[in-house]
């Protein structure tokens, strides 16, 4: 993986239910996020990054799975100004898989919601789903 140097906010968001363990929910962003700072408070966990390199095991997966047209779907739709975002299962990446959600509700404790930030989103974008093909 070819990190492009552009500068690049990740947010990473999700809830945390009452049956759920706090450090659980953390434990599933750490095992997709690498390099971010994970925070929890009250009822919800959030992350940040503003390394590219953070999403290389979303990355790899999008590669390998050849699941680049379901990411750039969901990335083109909610695409909004300079800021794009899209679902993880939260399930899935506890066990260090990866799968998109399309729905907030494909994801039965709910998701993790990963927000995009920079003044070069399409090129970011292009990145993440096209990579060194581009």
């Amino acid at each position: 993986m070819k990190t492009p140097n552009f500068n690049c906010k990740i947010e990473m968001f999700c809830a945390i239910n009452p049956s759920e363990d706090s450090e659980k929910t953390q434990k599933a962003i750490s095992n997709i996020f690498p390099y971010s700072e994970i925070k929890a408070e009250n009822s919800s966990v959030y992350a940040e990054s503003k390394d590219l390199n953070s999403l290389e095991k979303v990355y790899e997966i999008v590669h390998s799975k050849q699941s680049q047209k379901t990411y750039r779907r969901n990335m083109q739709k909610n695409l909004r100004d300079d800021s794009t975002w899209f679902y993880l299962n939260k399930q899935a990446a506890f066990v260090e898989k990866i799968a998109i959600c399309e729905e907030s509700g494909e994801s039965p404790l709910g998701p993790i919601k990963v927000i995009l930030t920079s003044s070069k989103i399409d090129e970011i974008i292009d990145w993440f789903v096209y990579g060194d093909e581009n």
